[in-house]
C-alpha cells in the first residue's frame, strides 16, 4: 500500500510500505479515506520531536482519519464491513492504575497513532485498528466531518474539563483548529461572550464568522487592553491554544480573580514561565488538557445533531500525492490554512 513517510525533518514521501493484516480476533482493517494535517503533526515535521516523543525515521505521522471497514476479526460486532467510521486514535491498556480510575487519556500503556514509541500514523491507504476505536457514523457525518471530529473532541474535553458556569465569558487565544474547536464547543453551554486573539488576517476571518463575540490580532493592537476595555473585569476561563509564552501571559491577564486558565496548545520548548504573583494574587485556577477522555461519540453525536458546525475549518484539500505541499502549508501558515485535510 501507499503511504506519506516522514524521512527526515521536513521531508515527506510517498511510498510503498506493507499491508497491515488483522491480527487479533478484535481487529478491524480500515481503509482510510480523510486524514487531517495536525497542529502535532507538524511538530514532528518540522523538529523531529515533541517533547521526550522523538522520531526515528522514516516514520508514519497522522491520527486525525474517517474510514471505511474492509474486513474484520472474527470476534468483531461493533461495526460491519462497508461501514464508515470516525477512528479514535488513542488505544489504552484498560488495567492500569490510570484506566482503572477512569482516565484512559493519561494511560501507563497508552498506544496513540503516529507517536514516536507508541505506534505507526494514519497517513496510509490502510490501517488495523481494535473495534474499541472504530465509532460507526450511521450516515449521519461526511467523511470529512467525521475526521474533524477528533480534533473536536479537544475542543470538548477542554470545555468540559473548565466546568464552564452558564453565562460565562471566556478568551480563547489562537484560532487555529483546536481554538475553533472550543470555541464552537463552548457555544453549545450558553457562553455569554467569547472573545478569540489571533495573529494570521485569515483565521480572524473565520474565527469571527464562526460565532466569536470579538477577534483581535495582537500584531495591530494591544488585545489584553482591547478586550478589557469590553470585559473590565476580566473572563471567567481563558483557553490557551497556541502554546506560546506570549499568550499564556496574554491569558494570565485577562483572566478575573477566581478564574481558570486552560493549558491546551503544545509548546514547542520543554519549559514555559507562569507571573506567580499574578496567578496567586488571582487565585487562578490552571488546567492541563491531555488530548480527551471519552468525548468521541458525544461530539460525534453534537456534529451530527447540527449543534456543533465545524465544515468552515476545512480551507485546503490536498491529493495523497501533494502531502510535502500538505505539511509545507500547515507549517508556514500559508494562505490562511486553518485544516488541510489529505483525500487518501
Amino acid at each position: 500500500m501507499k503511504a506519506a513517510v516522514l524521512t527526515g525533518l521536513r521531508r515527506m514521501e510517498v511510498r510503498q510500505v506493507p499491508d497491515p493484516k488483522i491480527e487479533k480476533d478484535t481487529d478491524v482493517l480500515l481503509k482510510v479515506e480523510k486524514v487531517g494535517v495536525c497542529g502535532s503533526d507538524v511538530h514532528y515535521f518540522e523538529t523531529g520531536r515533541i517533547g521526550s516523543q522523538v522520531v526515528i525515521y522514516p516514520f508514519i505521522v497522522g491520527h486525525e482519519c474517517a474510514a471505511t471497514v474492509a474486513a474484520v476479526g472474527k470476534s468483531v460486532r461493533r461495526v460491519r464491513v462497508g461501514e464508515q467510521v470516525v477512528v479514535e486514535p488513542a488505544v489504552p491498556c484498560h488495567n492500569c492504575d490510570q484506566c482503572n480510575r477512569g482516565r484512559e487519556n493519561t494511560c501507563f500503556n497508552l498506544r496513540f497513532l503516529g507517536t514516536p514509541g507508541q505506534g505507526g500514523g494514519c497517513l496510509c491507504e490502510y490501517l488495523v485498528m481494535p473495534q474499541e476505536c472504530c465509532l460507526p457514523t450511521q450516515g449521519k457525518l461526511t467523511l470529512e466531518q467525521g475526521a474533524l471530529c477528533e480534533p473536536l473532541t479537544i475542543g470538548f474535553y477542554a470545555v468540559r474539563q473548565s466546568r464552564l458556569p452558564r453565562g460565562a465569558d471566556i478568551a480563547i487565544l489562537g484560532a487555529g483548529p483546536i481554538g475553533l474547536s472550543c470555541m464552537v464547543c463552548a457555544k453549545t453551554e450558553g457562553v455569554r461572550n467569547c472573545y478569540m486573539t489571533e495573529k494570521i488576517p485569515e483565521r480572524v476571518q473565520i474565527a469571527a464568522q464562526g460565532g466569536a463575540t470579538w477577534v483581535g490580532n495582537p500584531l495591530k493592537e494591544d488585545v489584553v487592553a482591547a478586550l478589557l476595555t469590553q470585559q473590565p473585569l476580566g473572563v471567567d476561563v481563558a483557553f490557551e491554544c497556541a502554546g506560546q509564552q506570549e499568550t499564556i501571559d496574554q491569558a494570565v491577564d485577562l483572566i478575573k480573580p477566581g478564574g481558570k486558565l486552560v493549558l491546551v496548545g503544545i509548546p514547542r520548548t520543554d519549559r514555559i514561565s507562569l507571573s506567580i504573583d499574578k496567578i496567586r494574587r488571582k487565585e487562578i485556577t490552571i488546567v492541563n488538557i491531555r488530548r480527551q477522555n471519552g468525548c468521541t461519540q458525544a461530539t460525534m453525536d453534537l456534529v451530527a445533531s447540527r449543534k456543533v458546525q465545524a465544515d468552515f475549518m476545512v480551507t485546503h484539500r490536498f491529493k495523497l500525492d501533494r502531502i510535502q505541499d500538505a505539511f509545507e502549508l500547515v507549517a508556514s501558515y500559508k494562505d490562511g490554512v486553518v485544516k488541510a485535510m489529505v483525500e487518501m
